[in-house]
């Protein structure tokens, strides 16, 4: 089997947060949201029902670990999680903290106006990082 790159699109809208147990975690460069990205560290993989058990078990525990952080640091009204694969085939899984009267409430954040880049030093995101250090 090939080895585990990551799609080119999740390259570019992404910027690279460390590595979980299974997946590769990323950040959505759009400050406008706290959205995590996490890419199974498989090649060719594009749906869920296709993991192996174990993956599935090892990707609950980093969405529940990932999501605890996302409300410890934001206290966000829901953590939504999503699997679309619209434009992007290879599995990936969305994990944002969403609160009453954000740049997207009450719709879904995709494709929802004009992203916010990240600076260097963005408090925000160097708390996102620092959290995932800790873990």
């Amino acid at each position: 089997m090939a080895d585990f790159e990551l799609h080119p699109r999740l390259a570019a809208d992404t910027l690279e947060l460390g590595d979980g147990m299974l997946s590769a975690v990323r950040i959505m460069n759009d400050r406008r949201f706290p959205w995590l990205i996490l890419v199974p560290r498989r090649a060719g993989l594009e749906a869920l029902h296709r993991m192996e058990r174990t993956d599935h078990l090892l990707l609950m525990q980093e969405i529940t670990l990932l999501s605890r952080m996302l409300e410890d640091l934001f206290r966000p009204h829901r953590i939504n999680v999503g699997a679309l694969g619209n434009l992007v085939p290879q599995l990936h899984l969305h994990l944002v903290a969403r609160r009453e009267g954000d740049a997207a409430w009450p719709g879904p954040v995709w494709g929802n106006g004009v992203a916010d880049p990240y600076s260097a030093g963005d408090p925000v995101l160097d708390s996102i990082r620092t959290a995932f250090a800790a873990l």
